[in-house]
């Protein structure tokens, strides 16, 4: 282990839908270890006009975060993708950034393939169908007094190193989730953009994980108390590439669950897949570190016990998860993918309604619910990884869980058994761990993507699932699905 002397401190700002962090990593040559200095919630604000993310109290808490992390070699920020904030000539935000949640894109999918057919922009872009797309709240924006007030789009994490650096730059992990990238060249799709109109110059140059984004402004440094000269490293500023880059695994033949509100399932591949049998499987072409590309679906994750906890009144979640495991399997189980799930509010009784719907027995407490919850999420994990190895021709031998659902132990579990496959869990803060080590690889620390993934699977030891009790019933269940 190399000493304090040779380790470098990174902080890493990583913004989740629920809540944002700031962690600190320190990397040395054989070291790779990661404190939390501080975490704040993230509350989305209904407003008149719509669902707004409170950006300024994000922003105040990574001020907060910087302070309290104390001497650091660089920044790096990653967030959500597809929402942004629009700014004026004079570089001042224009309102509140809309939450991919709001219902303003509702319908506009529909437009948009009236001039450009859902099969030509897939096969341009590579990105699955979601309302909530760039693409579409550009669209559903176009005619109202701020947008035609806007010069510049800047992504949640670009607005926040926007803010920092006073540098504005669009990073590529990101940029691949607006549906306007074309993942082979891996830049702007001049086409897509000609065709619906929107002028590609409202975004800032492109960045790559590892690009110099600026230095913090002296306004910073003197709020955080941090003595310059402080440098801001991009990194992949999507959180699920800077969590697939921490991934540990050892070879190619891998799939991964990236868990937290969302469950993203799929793999790392050398190039995107863009037949139409992928776009009518809703699997994504999203731009990973060094040419990778995360070939993935997007499934609903763990916002659907979120929003049930809620319901409920915040009840103990371990003494929850614990009932839901005597709880008898696969009683009853929802699509995890549908896109009416995807607003908050009610959550139970939607879930109830689908299994009434569906001719399955209606949950009724909490802890059948939770079983519903995560049978259906491990189900949802198990399509996407069968049919993401059959699309890419792609065959994998193990299924790495990272994120914040490696706590949930009942859900990792399930998740190998329904895969047929062993489940590796961990990191849970892949994302912010990714965060540091492209910081960490832009100043020299370490090496290549495999390198970094060696350094996490020696310092950061996951837990392992075995699957249990065979896929027929597995299998089953999603024939259930498949019959409604």
């Amino acid at each position: 282990m190399s000493g304090a002397v040779d380790a470098k401190a990174y902080a890493a700002v990583d913004l989740g839908a629920s809540s944002g962090r700031v962690m600190v990593g320190r990397v040395g040559a054989d070291r790779l270890d990661l404190t939390e200095a501080h975490r704040f919630p993230n509350r989305p604000v209904r407003t008149p006009d719509g669902l707004r993310w409170d950006v300024l109290a994000l922003y105040a808490g990574v001020l907060d975060g910087l302070r309290a992390a104390g001497p650091v070699d660089s920044v790096g920020v990653d967030s959500w993708a597809v929402d942004h904030g629009l700014l004026d000539a004079d570089g001042a935000l224009l309102g509140n950034p809309v939450h991919y949640r709001d219902a303003r894109t509702e319908g506009v999918a529909e437009r948009v393939w009236a001039t450009l057919p859902a099969a030509e922009l897939y096969a341009a872009t590579g990105l699955q169908y979601a309302p909530f797309n760039t693409l579409y709240q550009l669209l559903a924006a176009r005619g109202t007094a701020q947008f035609a007030a806007a010069r510049r789009l800047l992504l949640i994490p670009d607005l926040l190193t926007y803010w920092l650096t006073g540098e504005q730059g669009t990073e590529l992990t990101n940029a691949s989730t607006t549906q306007l990238i074309d993942p082979r060249t891996r830049d702007w799709s001049r086409e897509v953009a000609d065709r619906l109109g929107i002028d590609l110059g409202l975004f800032a140059p492109l960045r790559r994980p590892g690009d110099a984004a600026g230095l913090l402004r002296p306004e910073v440094l003197e709020e955080t108390g941090l003595a310059g000269p402080v440098p801001v490293t991009a990194v992949g500023s999507h959180d699920t590439a800077s969590a697939v880059a921490a991934v540990p695994a050892s070879d190619e033949r891998f799939a991964y669950i990236c868990t937290g509100t969302w469950s993203l399932a799929g793999l790392e591949l050398p190039a995107p897949v863009l037949t139409e049998e992928s776009r009518a499987a809703n699997f994504t072409n999203e731009l990973g570190l060094d040419g990778t590309v995360r070939y993935l679906r997007n499934i609903m994750g763990l916002w659907l016990l979120q929003e049930c906890v809620r319901a409920w009144g915040e009840p103990d979640l371990g003494e929850l998860l614990r009932a839901a495991a005597r709880v008898p399997a696969l009683r009853s189980v929802v699509d995890a993918g549908d896109a009416a799930f995807l607003a908050p509010g009610r959550m139970p009784e939607r879930i109830a309604e689908a299994c009434r719907a569906s001719g399955q027995p209606v949950p009724r407490t909490p802890a059948e619910v939770t079983r519903c919850i995560l049978d259906s999420l491990a189900l949802a994990h198990r399509a996407a990884v069968e049919e993401a190895q059959r699309l890419a021709g792609h065959p994998v031998d193990v299924v790495h869980v990272v994120g914040g659902g490696t706590r949930n132990a009942l859900l990792c579990q399930l998740t190998a058994d329904a895969c047929g496959l062993p489940v590796v869990a961990g990191p849970t803060e892949a994302a912010a761990l990714g965060n540091v080590l492209v910081q960490a690889r832009a100043h020299g620390l370490v090496g290549d993507l495999a390198g970094m993934r060696r350094l996490v699977a020696r310092t950061q030891p996951p837990a392992r699932y075995e699957p249990r009790g065979g896929t027929a019933r597995w299998r089953a269940a999603g024939a259930r699905l498949a019959d409604r």
